[in-house]
């Protein structure tokens, strides 16, 4: 085996191993913005069922009618 065989297997080696490196860091980063998103929903969800979240969806409500004329 030639020396420029030797450090071509070699540059693929650490090539392939960079790509598998990035692949699970984008994972990751998935994972991060998933668990993320699951908290702003869930966020969303506790502040729109209670009290707060129904003076909010009634002023709305209120204010699209009041533009539209009908309120």
């Amino acid at each position: 085996m030639s020396l420029s065989t030797v450090i071509a297997t070699r540059s693929a080696a650490r090539s392939a191993a960079r790509c598998a490196d990035e692949r699970g860091i984008t994972t990751a980063e998935y994972a991060v913005g998933t668990a993320a998103g699951a908290g702003l929903a869930g966020l969303l969800y506790k502040l729109l069922t209670g009290g707060f979240g129904d003076k909010l969806l009634k002023l709305l409500y209120d204010h699209v009618l009041g533009l539209l004329g009908i309120g």
